[in-house]
């Protein structure tokens, strides 16, 4: 019962929070999608509203950080993607992708194309179609009939194995590739992990870098063009 009191002020909460949103009172929407996130509650439309509330207010790094969070849970989703094209436009930095190649790569592409919950829900499903489909070809009493469900039951058997595979493959990949939103208006990076090290480079909000290891309050961060170096940890949020 307390579950569902809960999920019941944070529905009044969102509803709240996108009236004042569509009035145009950007804050007072954002104020209150954060309380929602304080009570527990998280979902790729309540991250995608509130990158749009920050968009709004031209909020370069909240609004690019709310989106990535919203893509995270659900990759395919096209307005998150056309969202977060226009709030990447705001930054500063234009940082050249290095084009990488090779079939770890498309591989990865692939199974980042949903998200591991996605991947685990479709292992569930292909599941119960093999149980139905073997209960049918158990009681069925036609050769023809048996021998297409026992076919559709071992086919699902496969791809639920697979959609686990994959589940598995993307949390992993997730876990093993963090990455950060430079939150610093402007940060400079450094070739070691103090303020006695050169800068090597800046950086701007709104910035994405991966994050390779962290050392007391210093971060080792490497752009999408190879670009590495330390930034103070509390210039950056962490995904």
């Amino acid at each position: 019962m307390l579950s569902f009191v809960g999920i019941s002020q944070s529905e009044t909460l969102f509803d709240e929070a996108n009236s004042a949103y569509q009035n145009g009172d950007y804050e007072t929407a954002i104020k209150k999608y954060e309380t929602i996130f304080d009570n527990g509650e998280n979902s790729a439309e309540l991250y995608y509203n509130l990158g749009n509330a920050h968009y709004k207010m031209n909020h370069v790094a909240p609004s690019i950080y709310y989106y990535e969070k919203a893509l995270q849970l659900d990759p395919a989703d096209e307005d998150i993607k056309n969202n977060i094209a226009f709030a990447r436009n705001m930054a500063i930095d234009d940082i050249e992708e290095v084009a990488q190649t090779g079939f770890s790569v498309w591989f990865n592409n692939f199974i980042s194309s949903f998200s591991y919950t996605t991947w685990a829900l479709l292992g569930i499903i292909y599941s119960v179609f093999f149980v139905i489909l073997f209960l049918l070809y158990y009681f069925s009493t036609k050769s023809l009939h048996k021998r297409v469900f026992f076919t559709g039951a071992i086919v699902c058997v496969i791809c639920c194995v697979v959609s686990v595979t994959f589940a598995f493959q993307q949390q992993s990949y997730i876990q093993d590739n963090q990455y950060a939103i430079i939150f610093g208006e402007e940060v400079e990076v450094r070739d070691e992990p103090n303020l006695r090290g050169d800068a090597s480079f800046q950086l701007h909000e709104g910035a994405k870098a991966k994050v390779l290891e962290d050392f007391q309050e210093w971060s080792r961060i490497e752009l999408s063009n190879g670009a590495q170096g330390w930034v103070n940890s509390e210039e950056i949020k962490m995904l």
